[in-house]
Order: structure tokens, then C-alpha cells, then sequence
């Protein structure tokens, strides 16, 4: 029998879309529209886990109805729209923080021209946690790990990981590749940094016989209805991308 799937759900912005013509509006997740797709999960029993919590299931320990659920970059409309979502149905989620960036904008973006968008403060990121909710590790400045030196790379990763550690005071276990850039070397000081898990930009849904620091993910986005969300859950749609 062939390893059960878990998706582990991709999302970046929960807010209104800005006008259309905009770059990249496809990764806002109208706050309704967040609303009704874990309501929807949660009906059918499912439920949605941070990496923490779906560790045991990536390594095969425990099966049942789970799916992971990120949200890349740290926007303060996680907060304010994603939060109370998550807590309404009992989901737990997992926020990828770039760590030097915390109080400010996705600086990163200026240069394509996509709109600037608060991302959660030092205090904002404490009241994620507080409201039983997990923070991960996207570098320090939303690198592009492959393009860096060695040195840079190891700074970006193993730095965030110090830097929020230092700012939440409990451990911070999981990482995201930003833009899904890295190799070799990076998975190696990803893990040489103690985290457990690593998520990616690649499509599919993981299973018990994926590399834990190199784990596929399922894109949400604002054109993704109901029905195709379930395609990309519950069947072979993402694992063809």
C-alpha cells in the first residue's frame, strides 16, 4: 500500500485583493474566502494542523484526516483575518517570519513593483503564539538562499532561527525556503541548524516517504474555489504539478 498523502497548505496574504492588473494578486485569500475553506474542511473532518503537530503523520507514526496549513512571510492580516479562523474550528497553524524584517514591510517585493503590506510586529508575532499558534523560520531577509555565499547563506538560516528564538523564548523548529531557492548546501545547513522540518515551493502533497527538509506544499489562491481546493486535498491534481 502506498504511503497516505498529506497536503500541507500554502497560504501568504488573507485580505482583499488589490485592484486588478496588480502583480501577484493571486496569493491574496480573501478573508469570507479563508473562512469558508476551513469551515468546509472542518465539516468533513478534517483537521488542520501546524508542522508541529502534523510531524508524527510526515513520519508515518499516526494517520487520520490532517493537513498542515503555512502561511509564508508573516503579514500582520494573518493576524487580524487568519487567527480567528483558525481558532473558531480548532486548527493550529504554522507562520514562516522573516526575522529582521518583523514591524515592517515585504520589502523584497519592491522591485516588482507588489504592494507593500505590514508585516506582524515583535508583540503581534507573541500574540500569534498566544492564540495557540505556531511561528517558523524564512530566513532573516527573504533571501534567495542558492544566490548567497556560503557564510550568507548559513547567516540567513541559522540567524533567523536565533533571532526568534531570542524574541519568543521557546524554539523555533521549522523553515521555509524563500522563493523556493535553495540546494544542496542549504538543506545541509538547514539541518546542521537543528530544525525538524523544511517547506518548499514544490507542488504535490507529502508523505511518510518525503524528505522531511524538503517537504512539497499545495498553493492556496484567490482564484482557487471550493471544489478545486478538495481536488488539490483529496486527490492526484497537486502531485501531477
Amino acid at each position: 500500500m502506498s504511503p497516505a498523502r498529506i497536503p500541507i497548505l500554502t497560504y501568504h496574504q488573507i485580505a482583499e485583493a488589490p485592484a486588478k492588473g496588480a502583480p501577484y494578486r493571486s496569493l491574496y485569500v480573501a478573508p469570507a474566502a479563508f473562512a469558508r475553506q476551513m469551515g468546509l474542511l472542518r465539516l468533513l473532518g478534517w483537521r488542520g494542523l501546524c508542522m508541529t503537530a502534523l510531524q508524527p503523520y510526515l513520519r508515518g507514526e499516526k494517520s487520520g484526516r490532517v493537513f498542515g496549513i503555512t502561511f509564508d512571510d508573516g503579514y500582520r492580516n494573518n493576524l487580524l483575518h487568519a487567527l480567528p479562523v483558525l481558532q473558531k474550528n480548532g486548527f493550529s497553524a504554522t507562520c514562516y517570519a522573516v526575522s529582521s524584517l518583523l514591524g515592517h514591510t515585504n520589502s523584497w517585493d519592491l522591485a516588482l513593483g507588489i504592494a507593500q503590506t505590514p508585516l506582524m510586529t515583535a508583540d503581534e508575532l507573541r500574540a500569534w503564539v498566544a492564540g495557540a499558534q505556531e511561528v517558523g523560520a524564512h530566513t532573516r531577509h527573504h533571501a534567495r538562499l542558492d544566490r548567497l555565499s556560503v557564510a550568507d547563506s548559513q547567516d540567513e538560516i541559522g540567524g533567523s532561527k536565533t533571532e526568534l528564538e531570542a524574541l519568543l523564548g521557546a524554539p523555533i523548529s521549522h523553515f521555509c525556503y524563500p522563493y523556493g531557492s535553495y540546494g544542496a548546501v542549504q538543506v545541509a545547513q538547514v539541518q546542521a541548524a537543528g530544525f525538524a522540518t523544511a517547506t518548499t515551493t514544490a507542488r504535490g502533497r507529502a508523505c511518510s516517504a518525503s524528505n522531511l527538509l524538503e517537504l512539497p506544499r499545495v498553493p492556496v489562491l484567490r482564484s482557487t474555489t471550493l471544489p478545486v481546493l478538495l481536488l488539490k486535498l483529496f486527490s492526484t491534481y497537486e502531485d501531477r504539478k
